[in-house]
């Protein structure tokens, strides 16, 4: 596990880490981290918009996007989370952890985006600057060197016209929450079946992942195939 800045309230360090599902077998007064995970998700998109946009000055606004949502995608977050040793700090409920919650990707990224909003409570945006700039943001420079920088929304698109797919089709599944912390969950669907879904604090970014999820089960399926 990597070296972690020290909190000042250790509460928020906890919270980073619980999982909703834990609240139901503790007696222990807790919050779960999905209010942090919410401030995080916004602080990570303004962090590295902020990044890409000082030292890729070539890059215009489609490339850049492309890239903010590579690196801020389930899979990279997820990835970083893991080289953390978060999966290791997570409470989790038995049921949870039994299904392999402490290696679950959404779960892991969901946990690095909570710890960047207790980080921020804690000790500022400088802090949190500072950290992204260490463990994900150098990142970049390795994905400026790709010639072509493609999100999952587009890469699923390729991928369904390579195979003779019908385009990938989004549909809105369910919205929840209050009207200042929406969570939506969509659907991608492809010749009518149901390849991916994904949650998120926008469309957008359910949207991202529902195409991540269909990807992984669509190169699931051809590897199965061959």
């Amino acid at each position: 596990m990597k070296n972690l800045p020290a909190f000042k309230n250790k509460k928020l360090f906890d919270q980073a880490f619980t999982h909703r599902s834990y609240l139901n077998e503790t007696k222990q007064r807790l919050e779960n981290n999905e209010r942090l995970e919410f401030l995080g998700d916004s602080i990570l998109s303004f962090v590295v918009s902020k990044y890409l946009f000082s030292t890729f000055h070539d890059f215009n606004e489609g490339k850049l996007t492309n890239m903010r949502s590579l690196l801020v995608n389930t899979k990279s977050l997820g990835d970083v989370a893991r080289e953390l040793g978060f999966g290791s700090l997570l409470k989790l409920s038995r049921g949870e952890e039994e299904s392999g919650g402490r290696d679950n990707e959404s779960l892991l990224a969901d946990s690095f985006e909570a710890f960047l909003g207790a980080l921020f409570l804690d000790q500022g945006i400088k802090i949190v600057e500072t950290f992204l700039d260490t463990v994900l943001l150098e990142k970049s420079i390795i994905l400026a060197q790709k010639s072509d920088l493609k999100d999952p929304k587009s890469l699923l698109q390729e991928e369904v016209q390579t195979n003779k797919h019908g385009a990938p089709i989004y549909k809105l599944i369910s919205e929840e929450g209050p009207a200042h912390d929406r969570i939506f969950t969509i659907g991608v669907y492809i010749e009518d079946k149901l390849m991916g879904k994904g949650i998120g604090k926008s469309k957008q970014r359910a949207e991202e992942k529902a195409a991540e999820e269909a990807l992984a089960r669509l190169n699931k399926d051809l590897e199965t195939k061959g």
